[in-house]
């Protein structure tokens, strides 16, 4: 017992020793930056001084702890994760570390470039174009990726016009009607934001291709009704 105790210790002091406590400055270099998580949310990997640390999904300061010089376990996936160059396409990317020794290794979470940008990332710098020219691409290569669901982005759009952010979510919902046409609910939701934003046209305009597409929707036809009425008393 006592035998097998030492042999335990020693182990676990040549496994400890063989692993460096710093990242190197090479490795620093090599993977710092944002990893595409999916289509349009990423994971970011940086240092403090030698400490890798990522931002993900809300958290700023996500510490993985370092089980070797290659390896990191981050408690909030669940996973262990290592940095892996991929030689048939020369990108690199943060993989997680397969579960068992006959897995592949899956080269999922490719390392962006500098100057890209996902969908999201557009939006907070209310750069709508290229938002909608990039939640397009997404829709055509996966029509049911959560990125382009209607509803996710029907809600960011009533947020910003909780805010007040009038224009931002008129934009939004804009995206939402190139991505959703035979929506009523996207043309309703542009139409109350036009409303709300002041132009009585294009408000009475999207109410009435809601009204198009579902012509069950009262909500529609109140509103209509009421801002013609404005616009003739006007």
């Amino acid at each position: 017992m006592r035998f097998k105790f030492i042999t335990t210790f020693v182990l676990f002091s040549l496994f400890f020793s063989c692993t460096t406590k710093t990242n190197s400055p090479e490795f620093i270099k090599k993977v710092s930056g944002r990893y595409l998580y999916n289509s349009d949310e990423i994971i970011e990997v940086y240092f403090k001084e030698t400490d890798l640390y990522l931002k993900w999904r809300g958290a700023t300061n996500i510490k993985p702890l370092k089980v070797d010089d290659e390896t990191f376990f981050v408690k909030e996936m669940n996973e262990k994760i290592q940095f892996k160059f991929n030689q048939d396409n020369h990108k690199q990317y943060l993989i997680f570390v397969p579960k068992e020794t006959t897995d592949s290794i899956q080269f999922n979470f490719r390392k962006l470039n500098e100057t890209e940008k996902i969908p999201s990332e557009y939006l907070l710098t209310n750069q709508y174009e290229k938002a909608l020219e990039a939640y397009k691409a997404i829709q055509e290569k996966d029509s049911l990726d959560s990125a382009v669901n209607e509803g996710d982005l029907n809600s960011l759009g009533y947020k910003n016009l909780r805010a007040e952010k009038f224009e931002n979510a008129i934009n939004i919902f804009k995206i939402n009607v190139v991505l959703h046409p035979e929506s009523s609910n996207v043309y309703d939701s542009l139409g109350e934001a036009y409303m709300k934003h002041g132009d009585t046209i294009e408000a009475i305009e999207n109410y009435k291709k809601s009204l198009a597409l579902d012509s069950g929707n009262n909500r529609a036809k109140r509103m209509i009704k009421k801002l013609e009425k404005k616009e003739v008393d006007n």
